[in-house]
């Protein structure tokens, strides 16, 4: 990303908005707006191989595995405002396991790039079940959207829940609902 250039277009949207950018509380926002946006999108750059990095173990298992309650913070393609939540994953191993630190990666990979929520849920399943043999993989999202809070609807407490599932967690009632009963639990079981 060209720096300079973001700089440049940040300081005319301050203009534009009615701003005066040689003022002291904003002589550095464009630079600090650059940086933030080039982090904020680094999903764009990032590889899952790299992401992973080798951390697929063998292990002789068929039970499910559950990550819950992995914060995420992305940007509305539509509006380029904040949406953040919690994000849950499930899987059923064929025999490989991630290393613990890795599903919190690749959630974080994708909600780093523009998005919407639907298409981020299924990047994060079909990430974790092209990566891994699984029997299948079930992800859920429940996050909160500013689009929708500080602006249009301005409705506070709203809250969006998205779900893909694939393989058994699609095909079995019973995997699915033992995955979305383990993912409603407060507390350890």
């Amino acid at each position: 990303m060209d720096i300079v250039k973001v700089e440049r277009l940040i300081r005319e949207l301050l203009v534009e908005i009615g701003e005066d950018p040689d003022r002291e509380g904003l002589l550095k926002t464009p630079r600090r707006f650059a940086e933030s946006i080039e982090y904020l999108t680094s999903g764009y750059h990032t590889d899952i191989t790299k992401v992973i990095n080798k951390a697929i173990f063998t292990q002789a298992t068929h039970n499910m595995v559950i990550v819950k309650d992995i914060e995420l913070y992305s940007l509305c393609e539509h509006h380029l405002l904040p949406f953040f939540g919690r994000c849950h994953i499930g899987y059923i191993s064929k025999g490989k396991i991630f290393g613990a630190s890795k599903l919190p990666r690749i959630v974080n990979m994708y909600a780093q790039r523009l998005q919407t929520q639907e298409r981020l849920t299924d990047q994060i399943a079909y990430a974790i079940h092209d990566s891994i043999e699984t029997h299948g993989v079930g992800v859920v999202i429940e996050a909160r959207h500013l689009c929708m809070m500080m602006r249009g609807i301005e409705k506070q407490n709203s809250k969006m829940i998205t779900s893909s599932v694939l393989g058994v967690f699609r095909e079995s009632h019973t995997t699915r609902n033992e995955f979305l009963s383990l993912v409603n639990q407060n507390g350890y079981a």
